[in-house]
């Protein structure tokens, strides 16, 4: 059996703090969700690097000893994969995330091929899961000036750069800000955008024993979301951020939204257009959410921005509003509405006055 020497490590794993204390074992039972896998690299596909726990892309080889996890993926824009079959297995993200390719957007490539070498056990040989490093589970607390929660209209509406955007803003202003990525698929890129742009303390699925969100059971789901919460005031957080991967039509994206009355105290809806912005509010408001801000990939175009708006009745703020002001007007109750795209462009350079 092949050892963990040279062995390349996903973002995945980044909960298991000392690899000198596990092994590569043999395979003793079915896949399931969570589940630490060692795989060879067989066929270097679309993800031709491995983000490891610090976030540094690794170049994958042919004969490469990858550790990952078991899990599902959702992403319209990329694979749609399952826990493996008896068939191929697949590198699903660049995070370590393996599972079989069901589906693929037409501008994707093919996947990177494993094939599994056994499974990551403990000095006894009992096979782990992410859960046996997951974080225990804290008391209930609330943020002391609120929780502001982004969802999308869709995958790639500048949900992330919303999120991030909040964070700077408030940030700048002197809070100490928690961050949380609720669902998505194993991946450090959207953690590591949450702390550059300040967050005091950051937090995903992983923490919670999840490789990837897709396929868990919605309680579950449910929970951990009020648990992310609830972690990051006890990590000192004043406000929390949040960010519910997907579009607002994604099953465990919907059922999230049915909770955030009484959980959210503001609603920021990113949008890739118009249309996006008015199906997303009216989705929504059947379930009972309010959004009190629209923003995205919509505000790169002004008139875009100026038609959502029309159209919504709400106000539209681009990430550079969110950063200069807007992001502490969600909590203070002041008129963001008043804030004009007009004003935004102004300040920028060769802007005339």
């Amino acid at each position: 059996m092949r050892g963990l020497t040279t062995a390349k490590w996903g973002y995945l794993t980044r909960r298991v703090t000392d690899p000198s204390d596990v092994r590569v074992g043999p395979v003793v039972r079915e896949p399931q969700l969570g589940d630490l896998v060692v795989s060879a690299v067989t066929s270097v596909g679309v993800h031709d690097h491995l983000e490891n726990p610090w976030g540094r892309r690794c170049r994958l080889y042919v004969g490469d000893l990858v550790v990952g996890a078991y899990g599902n993926r959702y992403a319209t824009d990329f694979f749609e994969g399952y826990l493996p079959s008896d068939t191929a297995v697949h590198l699903l993200t660049a995070g370590g995330l393996i599972g079989t390719v069901a589906s693929a957007h037409t501008s994707r490539g093919a996947p990177t091929e494993l094939e599994v070498v056994g499974a990551l056990t403990d000095r006894g040989g009992s096979p782990l899961s992410l859960d046996d490093f997951a974080r225990k589970r804290p008391a209930p607390l609330e943020p002391a000036l609120g929780t502001v929660m982004v969802l999308g209209s869709s995958m790639n509406a500048g949900k992330t750069t919303t999120a991030a955007s909040i964070i700077r803003g408030m940030a700048r202003s002197g809070l100490r800000v928690g961050a949380a990525k609720v669902t998505g698929s194993g991946s450090g890129k959207d953690h590591w955008s949450y702390a550059d742009a300040g967050a005091h303390a950051v937090i995903d699925f992983i923490d919670f024993g999840m490789s990837s969100t897709f396929g868990y059971p919605t309680e579950r789901l449910i929970t951990t979301m009020r648990d992310m919460r609830d972690a990051l005031v006890a990590d000192g957080a004043e406000v929390v951020v949040m960010e519910i991967a997907d579009g607002v039509l994604q099953e465990e994206t919907r059922a999230l939204a049915e909770q955030l009355p009484g959980f959210a105290d503001q609603v920021v809806l990113a949008v890739g257009d118009g249309l996006g912005a008015v199906a997303g509010v009216e989705l929504l408001g059947r379930l009972g959410v309010g959004v009190q801000v629209i923003s995205g990939l919509v505000t790169a175009s002004p008139l875009a921005s100026r038609e959502t708006a029309a159209a919504t009745g709400l106000p539209v703020l681009t990430p550079g509003e969110l950063v200069n002001g807007a992001a502490i007007d969600l909590l203070t109750g002041d008129d963001i509405a008043e804030r004009s795209i007009d004003d935004e462009l102004a300040t920028l350079p060769g802007s005339a006055v």
